[in-house]
């Protein structure tokens, strides 16, 4: 089972954890940090200790108590996090890439000018500067998460 942004949290209530609207608010790329314990796991094993990836959340999570924590940033501790074998949550978004960034941001271009004024100006810099990683980083977690399912 697979969940991402509200997925994770919907996945951490689910089995026993607590939501938190609000207080975590991560719009862009922002760098996650993984766990000692994302070292040995099968999805984020082979990733770099710290990479970019793209965020679009307010709200995050307690973990249950039988939640492995895999990742975590400066504004959202818990960004990733397994249960049992096959069951993960991602409160970033592995799958957005720069074209699907790009997307977005036409896409919704006015809702987030409400939020965050400044972003259509420096989209073109976010995407060269965090792109390649953030992209390699998206594309290794689906790879390892359709070979451990």
């Amino acid at each position: 089972m697979l969940g991402i942004c509200l997925g994770s949290q919907l996945l951490a209530r689910a089995f026993g954890g607590e939501n938190q609207i609000g207080g975590a608010t991560e719009f862009g790329w922002h760098q996650v940090s993984l766990t000692p314990a994302a070292k040995s796991d099968p999805v984020l094993g082979a990733l770099p200790e710290e990479f970019p990836i793209f965020e679009w959340h307010d709200d995050t999570f307690a973990l249950p108590g039988n939640a492995v924590r895999l990742a975590g940033s400066a504004i959202a501790e818990n960004q990733a996090f397994r249960l049992g074998r096959a069951v993960y949550g991602f409160q970033f978004h592995f799958e957005v890439d720069s074209p699907m960034a790009r997307d977005w941001s036409n896409c919704f271009a006015s809702l987030i000018a409400e939020r965050h004024p400044d972003w259509a100006d420096k989209l073109d810099g976010e995407i060269a500067r965090n792109g390649p990683d953030a992209d390699a980083a998206g594309l290794a977690i689906a790879r390892a998460w359709v070979a451990t399912i």
